[in-house]
């Protein structure tokens, strides 16, 4: 049977009936900072369209704002986040609880060089076709 996941102590049921005031005593102090103060006109539609999605979920989500904290009732959803280039899937799972949207869509790749091409460096002329 697997370990059910809880958020400092509280299961994700009780997370989900808490008030806000209440979820803000749990996060740490940055999230408690971030929430506390007025949600900006973007967010407070975010967070609107996710409470419409909850009911509809073939409607997809897509954002810009890396910064929303993730909260119980955003559970089971999946946000596409731009990550600078294009918008990248991120499932809303109960771990990710208190972090940040951002944090899921990375901005980076790995870079991967090719093997040099022929001139493009002097000592590449001399390197055997075959």
């Amino acid at each position: 049977m697997p370990k059910e996941f809880k958020y400092r102590g509280h299961s994700m049921d009780q997370l989900q009936k808490m008030s806000l005031d209440e979820l803000l005593k749990l996060f740490p102090s940055r999230q408690r900072r971030s929430l506390s103060r007025d949600l900006s006109e973007t967010k407070k539609k975010l967070l609107l369209e996710l409470k419409d999605a909850q009911t509809d979920p073939s409607k997809t989500i897509r954002t810009h704002s890396r910064d929303l904290i993730l909260l119980p009732n955003m559970l089971g959803l999946t946000i596409h986040v731009y990550n600078g280039k294009e918008f990248i899937p991120v499932e809303v799972k109960p771990a990710m609880i208190g972090h940040y949207l951002g944090e899921y869509a990375i901005t980076n790749k790995k870079v991967s060089h090719g093997t040099p091409g022929i001139g493009a460096s002097k000592s590449s002329l001399y390197v055997p076709l075959k």
